[in-house]
């Protein structure tokens, strides 16, 4: 399985954006990618997904405002944050579908 490492977190105001990356540190393809979110004291939840044929998805809460893509090689998976809020706060992942490794993680916080 390919290992991954996230990147792109930090601080942000609300409203505010921020980009997150998601490289392959060992050889292979991000075919289909998921980005998930672990909030403080809460289970990690899959925010965005993107299949093989581009097809992407989003959890409720950030419909609208996050965008997942990879680039053409598919060595890298983005997640572009706009308008985000407070609730986005967390440790977000990246993991190959349905069941590859996870990442470090990447810290997001966001104020009010």
């Amino acid at each position: 399985q390919v290992q991954l490492v996230e990147s792109g977190g930090g601080l942000v105001q609300a409203g505010g954006s921020l980009r997150l990356s998601c490289t392959a540190s060992t050889p292979g393809s991000l075919v289909h990618m998921g980005w998930y979110r672990q909030a403080p004291g809460k289970s990690r939840e899959l925010v965005a997904a993107i299949a093989g044929g581009g097809v992407t998805r989003y959890s409720d809460s950030v419909k609208d405002r996050f965008t997942i893509s990879r680039d053409k090689l598919m060595k890298t998976a983005y997640l572009q944050m706009n308008s985000v809020n407070p609730e986005d706060t967390g440790v977000y992942y990246c993991r190959q579908l349905p069941e590859g490794n996870w990442g470090q993680g990447t810290q997001v916080t966001v104020s009010s």
